[in-house]
């Protein structure tokens, strides 16, 4: 029963990601051809440890990497931030209130803005070249007096088959070797990747979430006076559990200003 099976998968996601995600394996796809499913579900929602103000949140242009402009929310703060800058961007970190009853987690937003407006692609190539350029809380801890603190107020969304993703970067043995013992009769090999996540950032704080599904088939195979930090153009953020160092959510802000 296929299609029971997915069903229950998708029910499953849904439940693990308070809703946000939904109907992440398609009708029809589950067929007696797929012996085996794997499947992970993520979720995050962190409070700011200081909430933005609404009554301070204005509409403002927000530059696109094309050259294009569009309107949209801005939040803003006279609050002191936790802010550096680098050759070519600058980083902020937001911290999130205390998470959990049980396990201490201490968990912080950084926005990666580069100078340029269109500078994003070339952002991320550095930092993916070099992860040892990724902040953390030991390199940003010292609040600073701001002149001017806005980042727009928006929601992202994907949804992608990410297998020939991660075939053009190199990932093939999962696809095409024998590498997945689950005590099935014969050998079984990763044939799809499903992947969706969802990301809202407003006054309040941010709710984030993230699945994975992977289908099977048998086979063989420091500053003293910035100047400011306004987004006003592409950027990248991440979401960061300080004390693992583990990065729970990355995305980029291309253009919030489209209804998700």
């Amino acid at each position: 029963m296929p299609e029971e099976t997915r069903s229950q998968i998708n029910e499953w996601i849904t439940s693990a990601t308070a809703g946000q995600i939904k109907d992440l394996l398609p009708m029809g796809y589950l067929h007696h051809g797929t012996p085996a499913m794997l499947a992970n579900a993520l979720y995050f929602k962190g409070v700011w440890e200081r909430n933005f103000d609404a009554y301070l949140t204005r509409d403002e242009t927000l530059f696109l990497h094309d050259g294009c402009v569009v309107r949209m929310p801005f939040m803003s703060s006279t609050s002191k931030q936790c802010i550096t800058y680098r050759p070519g961007y600058k980083v902020v970190r937001l911290r999130y209130g205390h998470q959990g009853r049980g396990e201490h987690r201490v968990f912080s937003m950084y926005i990666y803005l580069p100078d340029a407006h269109d500078g994003l692609p070339t952002l991320l190539h550095k930092l993916s070249a070099d992860l040892a350029l990724l902040e953390s809380s030991r390199t940003l801890t010292d609040e600073v007096p701001m002149r001017a603190f806005k980042v727009p107020r928006f929601t992202v969304a994907y949804k992608t088959n990410t297998r020939e993703m991660l075939l053009n970067l190199g990932l093939l043995l999962p696809f095409d070797g024998d590498i997945v013992e689950v005590g099935a009769p014969e050998p079984l090999v990763v044939f799809d990747v499903y992947h969706e996540s969802f990301v809202e950032v407003n006054e309040e704080g941010t709710e984030a979430a993230s699945a994975i599904a992977v289908a099977m088939r048998f086979g063989c195979a420091h500053l003293e006076a910035p100047v400011g930090f306004v987004a006003d153009h592409p950027f990248m953020f991440l979401i960061k559990e300080e004390l693992s160092g583990v990065v729970v959510f990355a995305g980029q802000a291309i253009d919030p200003s489209i209804p998700q």
